[in-house]
């Protein structure tokens, strides 16, 4: 089999290319590079990737339609996984304009060419953010027309999307909802990456609320056997992909890293974001019935792998640039 997979470059994309590759596929990646955060990871995940004579890459946006075209055009895809997002609620504030280009109007392109192309497959990456202020467990029935910032409803928007061309097109796809996401070689403007680096450095964790604020911790592994999985035919079903285990808390994840780096924390706490959501916790019994998933890893068996891999790499993770702080 052949796939397309956009963000390949990224935290879960790199991982879900790996593992078709490992599997015997062909990836083509297509990611942008771009410097939301330092470059130097995105470089080693490419890296990692292109150890694999099996995986093309291009470097350009998912808002580019000329150049998805061409790619198209070179390529007869069994299946497209579009993981190439801006991601982030806070940053979102600063710059929705971005976020509509990236998730929504580039969702856009790639179902369009999707359908001009008969690929009969398509898997989105969508998020649990959309569930904000909704009973938990979150279920994929609840309602989700009430999101809390532009992230979230891009991400809205391009789920909207994807339907329409599955009503109009019969295209099969599979929309997944995301529940936090940790792991080795993570993205560095989330909480795991960051509290590791700081902590291991010396330097204050910048705290927004009190850290009692629970998460749904869900390991990239099993993340990225989800985003496979998910490559079967479904129709068109939204499934949730988490731990679906009891939420933890932050000062329980920060506690664990104290103990397995030697080091105290130093606590630099800040006002909580409105736009943020105080708890998740993923109702992933879908997930089980459609797709034969469940997590496998523990959240701190994956907190411990992920600080090992943190401290393997640490000469030239210390280079590494933490984006806003």
């Amino acid at each position: 089999m052949i796939y397309l997979i956009t963000g390949s470059s990224g935290f879960i994309g790199h991982k879900v290319a790996l593992n078709l590759l490992e599997a015997g596929h062909t990836v083509v990646g297509v990611d942008n590079m771009n410097s939301y955060y330092d470059v130097k990871l995105k470089e080693h995940r490419l890296g990692e990737l292109k150890k694999h004579s099996d995986f093309i890459f291009y470097k350009t946006d998912i808002d580019n339609i000329d150049a998805l075209k061409e790619i198209f055009e070179k390529y007869s895809f069994d299946g497209v996984i579009n993981l190439a997002a801006r991601a982030g609620v806070v940053q979102s504030m600063k710059d929705p304009h971005a976020y509509l280009r990236t998730n929504t109007q580039g969702t856009l392109n790639l179902l369009d060419l999707a359908v001009k192309h008969k690929i009969k497959k398509f898997v989105l990456a969508s998020t649990s953010s959309l569930y904000a202020g909704q009973s938990m467990p979150f279920c994929e029935t609840l309602s989700v027309n009430e999101p809390l910032a532009p992230y979230p409803a891009s991400k809205k928007s391009a789920e909207a999307f994807a339907y329409c061309y599955h009503y109009l097109y019969d295209l099969d796809i599979s929309v997944l909802r995301y529940f936090t996401v940790f792991g080795p070689a993570g993205r560095p403007d989330l909480c795991i990456f960051r509290f590791i680096k700081w902590i291991d450095e010396g330097h204050p964790i910048e705290l927004f609320g009190d850290g009692s604020q629970t998460r749904d911790f869900t390991y990239l592994d099993d993340v990225a056997s989800a985003t496979v999985a998910a490559l079967k035919p479904v129709g068109y079903e939204v499934i949730n992909v988490g731990g679906g285990r009891q939420p933890i808390s932050l000062n329980t994840v920060i506690s664990f890293m104290e103990s397995k780096l030697g080091k105290k924390a130093i606590i630099d706490q800040k006002p909580f974001f409105k736009a943020d959501m105080k708890e998740t916790w993923a109702d992933i019994s879908k997930a089980e019935r459609l797709l034969g998933w469940r997590p496998k890893t523990d959240v701190m068996e994956g907190l411990g792998r992920t600080i090992d891999w943190y401290l393997e790499h640490r000469s030239w993770l210390s280079k590494v640039q933490l984006p806003f702080g």
